[in-house]
């Protein structure tokens, strides 16, 4: 009756849903093919199941990227539920990430890589080559110096400026070896169709890029993609290719996610941090510097409408506010997504709409730009309320992402 779409008139909104096992990359999928048998598989991937962990990434990205077939079981992480006993049978440590093959279970990052370029060849250049030693040094040297300005509370101006001073001299070289290619990548390698794709040193890099570009972004005021061209042009590059895409986080959710990993992140406050970190949180976004490759917005608001459906009576379960209110409040939110139209509910529950927009986690629910479409509408209807109490999100843990309520019917 007040123009606001039914549970009902939202279904007829048809999408064809992906093909999760030989289609384009993407979060949900428990098996990955690419055109082979079942078979086939003889490697097993264990992975965080919100898809935060940046060393999970590093090993999705290289089986994605080497199109190896393989399957996904889901882990826990520490920071927001109980690891899995079953898993710490397994692995008494707990580590993700974790890869099984023929029975045989590997753990770190690049004793994985190194494992499975072993028995599938290399992407790129191998991981233990001399000429990567120096490349992969600077990408720790990178993490440090991140960690140290993101992380370290700094007392005083002077001591802010020298450890600002000392990430823009590890990036710049980055930037520099960057400049030096001619394809735009650290260790370019070659895809069955001939096209140029990142290799190993390229995949070494992008987890942590993708988190630094983020907080600092949030938390500093500093952007990496505006302030330095190749490196921008790398990121663009990457976003480029469906296997980087399926992986991708969003500025929201690292920024978010970031503090119970790290042991904290501490904001510098100055004019640019302020806007910056008020788009991410509105849920606005902040356009090429978080993803910069044109889109189209009906079929990525179709996609939010699909993965928001799938989950509703859960979403509605877990919500702490306002749940009577709640459904009607959503509904107003995804008309106003798909249509663009301001229908205000009879009972309007900001609150429990900001709860939801400050727990969408990219690419785990959905891709960035279905999450930036469903976040706008959220804190369009939600910014109608009169209810302006803070929704503050966990810093110490993040339990409030406990997946329990999930999993039944997470894919």
């Amino acid at each position: 009756m007040n123009g606001i779409l039914t549970w009902e008139d939202l279904n007829k909104y048809k999408f064809e849903d992906l093909d999760r096992v030989n289609g384009i990359n993407n979060s949900y999928s428990n098996l990955r093919l690419f055109g082979h048998t079942k078979n086939d598989v003889i490697v097993t991937l264990y992975r965080d199941r919100h898809s935060w962990c940046p060393y999970c990434q590093k090993i999705w990205l290289w089986l994605e990227y080497k199109r190896i077939p393989y399957r996904v079981i889901k882990i826990n992480m520490f920071c927001y539920g109980q690891k899995e006993s079953w898993f710490l049978d397994k692995v008494r440590s707990g580590k993700l990430p974790a890869i099984e093959f023929k029975g045989q279970v590997i753990t770190e990052s690049d004793d994985i890589i190194a494992f499975l370029e072993n028995k599938f060849g290399s992407l790129g250049s191998f991981i233990t080559s001399s000429h990567l030693i120096k490349t992969r040094e600077l990408e720790r040297e990178i993490f440090r110096s991140w960690c140290n300005w993101l992380c370290r509370e700094s007392f005083n101006f002077i001591d802010n400026s020298f450890r600002k001073k000392r990430f823009k001299e590890s990036i710049s070289k980055f930037d520099e070896m960057l400049k030096r290619s001619k394809s735009g990548f650290v260790d370019p390698s070659v895809s069955n169709t001939g096209k140029i794709e990142p290799g190993v040193g390229d995949i070494i890099f992008i987890p942590y890029m993708e988190r630094m570009n983020a907080s600092l972004t949030y938390y500093k005021g500093f952007n990496l993609r505006s302030n330095y061209r190749y490196i921008d042009n790398w990121l663009t590059l990457f976003e480029g290719t469906s296997a980087y895409r399926g992986t991708q986080g969003d500025f929201h959710t690292h920024s978010h996610d970031l503090p119970p990993q790290m042991g904290g992140c501490y904001k510098e406050s100055n004019e640019k941090q302020m806007d910056f970190s008020k788009s991410i949180d509105s849920g606005q976004g902040l356009g090429n510097f978080e993803f910069n490759k044109n889109y189209d917005s009906a079929y990525y608001a179709k996609l939010a409408l699909k993965r928001v459906i799938k989950h509703k009576d859960n979403l509605i379960k877990v919500n702490p506010y306002d749940k009577e209110s709640f459904d009607e409040s959503l509904r107003s939110a995804l008309t106003h997504m798909l249509t663009g139209k301001v229908n205000i509910p009879e009972k309007l529950s900001g609150k429990s709409l900001r709860y939801l927009k400050n727990r969408i986690s990219v690419p785990r629910d959905m891709p960035i730009i279905s999450a930036r479409l469903l976040r706008q509408s959220l804190n369009k209807i939600e910014l109608l309320s009169n209810n302006n109490v803070i929704e503050k999100i966990p810093l110490n843990h993040r339990y409030d992402q406990d997946p329990s309520n999930f999993i039944s019917n997470y894919l």
